[in-house]
Parts: structure tokens; sequence; C-alpha cells
């Protein structure tokens, strides 16, 4: 599940796959794991998604105007964690890349993204009609 900017408003955009469900339809671990990340939050939505033979499932909460958006295997593990933030907030070697990158270009979000043990950052910028991302890691090199 992605959160797009549409016209000003914040939307849900579901990815091929993914399918919508309920907080019941969750395995018991992952209805804890998303209790467990969602204290302080409100929950926006629940996603299931099969990919490359794997079930997983992606909670999206809402924290004051920020997004964070957590992906879970089916026994409540974090798979992947996006954390919407500030440009300002990110290591300076990042920002730099991200601001060189994308030059007179609107910036629309920027998430920290953990996954795999790694942490980079993705940027989303308009070009043109379309948004675009751009992936840096805390040195600034393009992560793919």
């Amino acid at each position: 599940m992605k959160t797009a900017l549409m016209f000003g408003v914040a939307c849900v955009v579901l990815v091929a796959g993914e399918k919508k469900i309920q907080t019941r339809d969750l395995p018991p671990a992952v209805q804890k794991a998303v209790e467990e990340q969602g204290k302080g939050a409100t929950l926006a939505g629940l996603s299931r998604e099969v990919e490359g033979g794997v079930t997983l499932y992606e909670a999206e909460f809402k924290i004051g105007n920020r997004t964070k958006d957590v992906t879970f295997d089916e026994s409540g593990k974090i798979v992947i964690m996006e954390e919407e933030t500030t440009l300002d907030s990110i290591p300076a070697a990042a920002r730099g890349a991200i601001q060189k990158a994308i030059g007179k270009r609107k910036l629309v979000l920027v998430e920290t993204v953990a996954e795999k043990g790694a942490t980079f950052y993705e940027a989303h910028y308009k070009s043109g009609p379309f948004t675009k991302e751009l992936k840096v890691d805390a040195a600034g090199k393009t992560v793919k």
C-alpha cells in the first residue's frame, strides 16, 4: 500500500496484488504486532499481498499529519518500515544527494525506510505530471 498525494489530498493507492482487509482477517501474531506498532497512532488501512509465494500484511498508520507504513510477515515480524519524515531530519549527505538530484522539482514526500537490516531515505518528487522516487543511503549513494 502506498500513500499518494492527489490534488493536495492524501489517498491510499493499492499496488497490484494487494487486497484491502480488516483487522479480523489478520493472523493473531500480526494483529498483536499491528497493535504494538500502532500505539499512539490511528490505523488508516490494512492490506494483504502475496509476493513470491510469501504472504505479507501492511498496516498504514497516521501519526499527526505523517504516515508510517509497516509490513509484517505471517509471524508478525516487521519486514519493512516506512516513516514519513522531513528533508531536514535526514543525514546531510542523503539530504544533499536528494536536493542535487531533484533540482528545482517539487519535493512531495520524504520517508525513512528500514528493510533487510538497512536504512535508506526515499524521496518522492514531481517531474512534469509524474511523481518519481529516489532512494539514497545515509552517505548519499543511490539505492536500487
